[in-house]
């Protein structure tokens, strides 16, 4: 897997994007634009990435899992839980780092998605881990999500929502494009909406389906992780070049948060 992935590099960067964009040539452009400048500047969740001991604590602690199954629309939906209930080890900034690597390397196996879907399971989730989230990480990954990850984010759903909800809610909600508010959903315990996404059944076992339980998918995408070392070492080096890049009219990211874009000066090699 590892030749093939590094093989392939930016050819697939392109077509990924450009069927994320409805085939539109400028959308694609702007896209790729803003994504490589995000991944140039957001150091802390892209640079230097490998999978060391500090991404195997992050996903000791928050399980991430990618689900076989998709949504009736086809989107592909990814499994989020606590897995370690202690606030004390909860870093958001390392499963956001581990989870871009997790998911480039998923895009990268199997290609072009028509969407996707976040499923977060609050079930071990307390007031101690939302007073530990470092809200610059909030708006950066809702960022980067809503505005240039090379697929359509189409749903953010909570499941085993807890009492305090609406706090978490309130943190995230200024970090939201107001087109996109309606992707947020939420679904009480016990509830049976869930099924609406995806069938209970496809679900990791501790989560009341039939899926793989929670130690085995942590292990396979450990597995996964260091199989992939050389794409992983491939992907770090596709950035911009900001020494090349000319003064000109501000970006979104500039606006933002400080940054500059320039397609033209991408480096993908």
């Amino acid at each position: 897997m590892d030749s093939l992935m590094s093989n392939l590099g930016p050819n697939v960067d392109l077509l990924i994007v450009y069927h994320c964009c409805q085939k539109s040539m400028e959308v694609s452009k702007q896209v790729l634009d803003l994504h490589f400048t995000l991944r140039t500047h957001f150091a802390p969740f892209f640079k230097d990435r490998c999978f060391d001991k500090k991404a195997e604590f992050a996903f000791t602690t928050v399980l991430c899992a990618p689900l076989p199954t998709v949504t009736s629309e086809g989107y592909r939906v990814v499994y989020f839980r606590l897995a370690d209930p202690d606030p004390r080890n909860f870093n958001l900034l390392e499963a956001v780092r581990t989870f871009m690597m997790v998911f480039d390397m998923w895009q990268y196996e199997e290609g072009t998605w028509p969407g996707f879907v976040i499923l977060i399971d609050m079930e071990t989730a307390t007031l101690g881990h939302i007073a530990r989230l470092d809200l610059m990480v909030v708006k950066k990954v809702l960022y980067f999500l809503q505005e240039c990850m090379f697929v359509k984010l189409k749903g953010v759903h909570f499941m085993n929502a807890p009492y305090f909800m609406d706090k978490l809610l309130s943190l995230i909600r200024p970090y939201l494009r107001k087109d996109l508010m309606h992707l947020v959903n939420t679904h009480k315990t016990g509830a049976d909406s869930i099924e609406n996404l995806i069938p209970q059944k496809a679900l990791p076992k501790e989560a009341g389906g039939e899926y793989k339980d929670f130690d085995t998918l942590r292990e396979e995408l450990f597995k996964r992780l260091r199989a992939n070392t050389v794409f992983i070492r491939d992907e770090n080096r596709r950035r911009v070049n900001e020494s090349l890049r000319p003064a000109g009219k501000p970006s979104p990211a500039e606006k933002e948060f400080g940054l500059q874009g320039s397609f033209k000066k991408l480096e993908l090699d």
